[in-house]
């Protein structure tokens, strides 16, 4: 594929090295001189050196032939604008990072829709959702939202007989905004139908609005457990989202945040949230919160060196579960050293959401490693006069081992009914089998 990356930084030169080493032709843009002919010499790509926000720049580097561009610098207005900018001039697919949450919020603009942007992705936020999946959990292994986290997946342990046991899908009359998306039976993963019965002892993955998925899960007798308890040290915007998804899950979460102001602006966000007023890199405060009894401790401040030096005080304090984020590779030699039971890297999780991407066709993304046994999660885009498009969807003739999950029409979800008609333009999320995906593209074809 031919891929522009907007900005060599840190993210930027790493997805530019991993597209590089599988084959890739990939441009980067990069306005610094220095950096421009250090990524030149170090990966041996085309480096253009100006501002991605100009067209004549983007037009040198031949936007309009890309098959991806990578909106991957510092600024968020200039990856949101560089995006777009690329998107109208004929790139395929367009992708932005995004650091505030305001641009995610489309209850005062929806920015995404209104620049015609393919994807916009916060690393922060896809970063604390795989610190999340780290800290386990036994009644919710998967953690994946969708639509800008209009949408989530989740795993739940049906551990004994209650009022979802023993009946026909079809028959439990959930709320139109849900779906039972697959159940996982004595490690066997099928897509489920309306006609699967749900039985003790399977795992079933809840797909749908976040409130709704919420109060689904209530009529399941699920497995008992004591709220674990979460130490998180630092709230930048990495640690807030893992905090909020945490929140949301039932635990017992303590930020320890050295930043008073940064105290008092999340403190209304988070409500069932203890956020406490110190530096979580000295043992003394550790000590004072209590840290060794916590079962999990995650460091998600800004340095690598912090994080590290935070990790270690805990391990000295006696903390059971640690976790890191640590951007800088080199460290992953020596984690388990320094008594770190696991680290996630930014740049590893930007570089798996990027590979979602490289697709064609009207595939906007696949995920095949969300079910790891055959299932891919995928979104696609209706072309106008496709067999999407001819009529309802209960008379469309999908391929087995496919449920069309939601819809995206004009930045609005829905969760289609089998009346429900697609129209040109709209995005399709999908659960597929991954040897019928060819089959499932040429019903989205023209």
């Amino acid at each position: 594929m031919r891929i522009l990356i907007l900005g060599g930084g840190t993210v930027g030169s790493s997805v530019a090295q991993m597209l590089r080493g599988q084959q890739h032709s990939v441009t980067v843009i990069e306005q610094d001189p220095e950096l421009a002919r250090s990524l030149s010499d170090f990966l041996d790509i085309d480096v253009i050196c100006g501002s991605a926000s100009r067209s004549s720049i983007q037009f040198s580097a031949q936007v309009g032939t890309m098959d991806l561009v990578l909106a991957l610098t510092g600024n968020d207005e200039v990856n949101i604008i560089s995006a777009s900018m690329g998107k109208m001039m004929g790139a395929r697919r367009c992708a932005a990072r995004v650091y505030a949450s305001i641009f995610f919020d489309q209850s005062t603009f929806d920015y995404q829709h209104h620049f015609r942007i393919d994807r916009m992705m916060s690393v922060e936020q896809l970063t604390a959702m795989e610190l999340a999946r780290h800290i386990r959990e036994p009644g919710a292994m998967l953690i994946e939202h969708f639509a800008r986290g209009e949408l989530e997946m989740q795993d739940i342990a049906i551990s004994t007989v209650s009022q979802a046991t023993g009946k026909k899908l079809c028959d439990l009359k959930l709320p139109s905004d849900v779906r039972i998306a697959a159940i996982n039976r004595d490690n066997k993963v099928c897509i489920a139908s309306a006609n699967d019965v749900i039985q003790p002892g399977d795992r079933v993955s809840l797909f749908g609005v976040p409130e709704s998925v919420t109060a689904v899960k209530k009529i399941f007798h699920t497995a008992l457990r004591h709220a674990q308890w979460v130490v998180i040290g630092g709230c930048g915007e990495t640690g807030f989202h893992l905090a909020h998804i945490l929140q949301q899950r039932g635990y017992r979460v303590t930020i320890m945040e050295r930043n008073r102001d940064r105290c008092n602006a999340v403190t209304s966000k988070l409500p069932r949230c203890s956020i406490v007023h110190t530096d979580a890199r000295k043992r003394t405060n550790l000590e004072a919160e209590r840290v060794a009894d916590a079962d999990v401790f995650v460091s998600c401040m800004g340095e690598d060196e912090d994080n590290l030096l935070s990790c270690v005080e805990a391990s000295e304090v006696g903390t059971k579960v640690i976790i890191a984020s640590l951007d800088r590779p080199d460290y992953s030699n020596i984690i388990d050293r320094l008594g770190i039971t696991t680290a996630v890297s930014s740049r590893t999780v930007i570089g798996r959401q990027v590979q979602t991407m490289l697709n064609t066709g009207p595939i906007i993304t696949r995920n095949s490693q969300l079910f790891s046994r055959g299932i891919d999660v995928v979104e696609l885009e209706v072309f106008a006069d496709s067999a999407i498009t001819n009529d309802s969807l209960r008379n469309v003739k999908l391929p087995p081992q496919c449920l069309i999950a939601a819809v995206i029409r004009g930045g609005i979800v829905q969760v289609p009914n089998a009346d429900y008609r697609f129209k040109a333009g709209d995005a399709a999320i999908t659960l597929v089998h991954s040897e019928h995906v060819q089959d499932l593209t040429k019903v989205f074809s023209v």
